[in-house]
């Protein structure tokens, strides 16, 4: 007689457990699970002993997980320095309504990171600030031994008063934020078209492409930062695809030179010309993919974009060319014209803001004036 058969276990079916907080970040639903001690922390009484009192509520916490999801996170969205920033913060106002709550944890998060940031009052709040070794403008800044510590203030019209912190670091958070963008974050793709049209000796051209309107939403939080940093940056690959197509069917064929005036011709006139002040209400360096989602842009913002298109098009080496109220470029190029030695080497003249000029012409204002600076772009 055979042995008696027991049916098969059966597994019970899984359910997706929901996690203390989820959020959208730039078109991906994050989900994180928060210790009842993070949760529990408050800034209580509002003074030194209450920085205490948080942060000692937070280290006996199970933090360790959080730190460590955000790493996976960061990574899996390959987020630079301010995108780990931005992701923090949001976190942060995600457990607590009270600003100063969130502002102290992420102090604490981002030391654990190994940033350097401080923690510091004024007369009213918490300030965090966060060190950099290049300088961010338009951002109050605070001196550390020497060390240069910066506040975000975001689109907040707070002002910053005196600020009372205190002289040690924390262990091991020695890390400064480094607003460079050489690779794109991995965001959500939520794509638009645009047409950029302009004419030329009575023919009218059109540029085609798509731009992700998640990657401008998070562009547009940047802080002012270097020139480097804004010149250095990819545009989308695949918005860069689609416009090197659209630019291809007109340039195809033709020699180099006539083709990199294209490029300048269509930089010069696809955008009208407006002041960051009369646009954005504040000075605002764009990126090359934003110079193209906007209808307005500057003599930097066209630099930016002009300068990128010639290294990735053409494979040009490329400057910034600034000067005191002025922004041009210059390509490394055999071609006649007005000309610039930066090192050993002489670039010639392109000015995107000159309507009309060719490769070699800058504006006459400038010829005799020796630029201030050169930025220069990193080999692709």
């Amino acid at each position: 007689m055979p042995p008696p058969q027991k049916e098969p276990a059966k597994s019970l079916p899984t359910q997706k457990v929901q996690k203390d907080i989820s959020f959208d970040f730039y078109g991906k639903n994050l989900e994180f699970d928060i210790s009842d001690g993070i949760k529990r922390a408050t800034f209580y009484p509002t003074n030194q002993t209450g920085i205490a009192n948080f942060f000692d509520s937070v280290a006996s916490s199970e933090y360790a997980d959080l730190v460590l999801d955000i790493q996976r996170v960061s990574k899996y969205m390959n987020l630079n320095d301010w995108g780990i920033y931005l992701l923090v913060s949001k976190i942060s106002h995600s457990i607590y309504e009270n600003r100063d709550n969130s502002k102290l944890l992420s102090w604490f998060l981002l030391n654990k990171l190994g940033y350097a940031v401080k923690i510091g009052l004024d007369d009213r709040h918490v300030v965090l600030m966060h060190y950099s070794t290049k300088t961010i403008y338009a951002a109050p800044s605070f001196n550390f031994d020497s060390k240069k510590y910066y506040v975000f203030l975001g689109n907040s019209k707070d002002s910053i008063g005196r600020v009372f912190s205190y002289k040690q670091d924390y262990p091991n958070a020695t890390k400064p934020l480094d607003l460079s963008m050489d690779e794109l974050p991995i965001l959500g793709s939520d794509f638009d078209n645009k047409l950029l049209s302009f004419e030329h000796f009575s023919n009218r051209y059109e540029i085609a492409f798509s731009y992700n309107k998640n990657l401008i939403e998070f562009m547009s939080t940047y802080p002012q930062a270097d020139y480097e940093t804004f010149f250095n940056a990819p545009i989308d690959k695949r918005t860069y695809r689609e416009l090197a197509i659209s630019i291809k069917k007109y340039i195809d064929g033709k020699k180099a030179s006539e083709a990199m005036n294209f490029v300048l011709t269509f930089v010069q006139k696809s955008f009208k010309y407006e002041q960051d002040n009369q646009q954005f209400g504040k000075e605002k360096v764009m990126f090359a993919q934003e110079t193209l989602f906007y209808d307005r842009s500057d003599c930097e913002d066209r630099a930016v974009l002009f300068s990128y298109l010639m290294r990735e098009l053409f494979g040009v080496s490329a400057l910034g060319v600034k000067y005191e109220d002025h922004m041009a470029t210059a390509l490394y190029i055999p071609l006649d014209g007005e000309k610039i030695r930066a090192g050993s080497k002489e670039y010639v003249i392109a000015d995107p803001t000159y309507i009309n000029s060719t490769i070699g012409t800058g504006m006459p204002k400038y010829r005799s004036v020796k630029p201030q600076s050169y930025i220069l772009l990193k080999s692709n």
